[in-house]
């Protein structure tokens, strides 16, 4: 039987409801790059549940008596599981709180902001979604990497390295991804770039093809390291998460 899902609520600035949940994408990192939506939703919001990559200077704007809930996910550390962050979601909404979920990048890319919303419409929690500036193309925006270029490239195509080539969790067909012709952005992808490009290059992508590692794109520490493909998961071995990694040709660009 057909059960009718809460749909997102309409109007990025319009007041924040009681009893409602609004999913915020902070961007890459930099508080500037926050929307104005985004930050007046974090000046409205009772709870706000946060994680490690959202603009943490941005929290100063909430109120005093905004209850800061930490749920993120660090790489071999601190950890919440999906499940809690739904129930907290669901929990403080039905006591008739107005809760921010804030992610760094938007939450619908890799950020699992389709599984809240899913969680909160099963409890009948109304949703808004307020979307983010995607690190898949901030940060080699940051780093002077258009991922399209006229001259160049037509399109760029956006994947999860969180799990190796080959792996049975993959869902990616790496031999279509090398054939594809397109920019290569690749996110959560630091730990397995070794075994990413290798696929790339057995699957017939030039090992000379320009790379691009942008680490922390819109923070002080923000670095990139550039090489060719068959070359770059050697130069960038030193890069620890968050990194985006670019390949093709619009990552030889030196603009600037």
């Amino acid at each position: 039987m057909n059960r009718s899902i809460p749909r997102p609520t309409e109007g990025s600035l319009a007041p924040l409801e009681a009893g409602t949940v609004t999913l915020v994408g902070g961007g890459p990192g930099d508080p500037g790059l926050l929307t104005v939506a985004g930050l007046q939703a974090l000046q409205q919001a009772d709870v706000v549940l946060v994680d490690h990559l959202a603009p943490q200077e941005s929290l100063a704007q909430c109120r005093p008596d905004c209850e800061q809930v930490w749920v993120g996910k660090l790489p071999r550390g601190e950890f919440v599981a999906q499940e809690r962050i739904n129930e907290l979601l669901v929990k403080h909404a039905l006591a008739g709180r107005r809760v921010v979920r804030f992610k760094g990048g938007d939450n619908f890319v890799f950020g699992r902001g389709g599984e809240e919303w899913q969680a909160c419409a099963q409890a009948g929690v109304a949703v808004r979604i307020i979307p983010g500036v995607t690190s898949s193309v901030a940060a080699p925006a940051l780093a002077g990497i258009p991922v399209t270029h006229r001259s160049l490239v037509q399109g760029f195509t956006v994947v999860s390295g969180h799990v190796p080539p080959g792996d049975p969790r993959s869902q990616l067909d790496w031999a279509a991804l090398a054939a594809t012709r397109t920019t290569l952005v690749v996110l959560m992808g630091v730990k397995y770039l070794p075994q990413i490009a290798e696929a790339l290059v057995q699957h017939g992508m030039d090992p000379q093809t320009p790379a691009a590692v942008v680490e922390r794109a819109g923070q002080p520490q923000m670095r990139q390291v550039r090489g060719p493909l068959g070359q770059i998961a050697t130069l960038s071995r030193d890069v620890h998460p968050p990194a985006v990694t670019v390949i093709g040709e619009v990552a030889g660009l030196q603009l600037g």
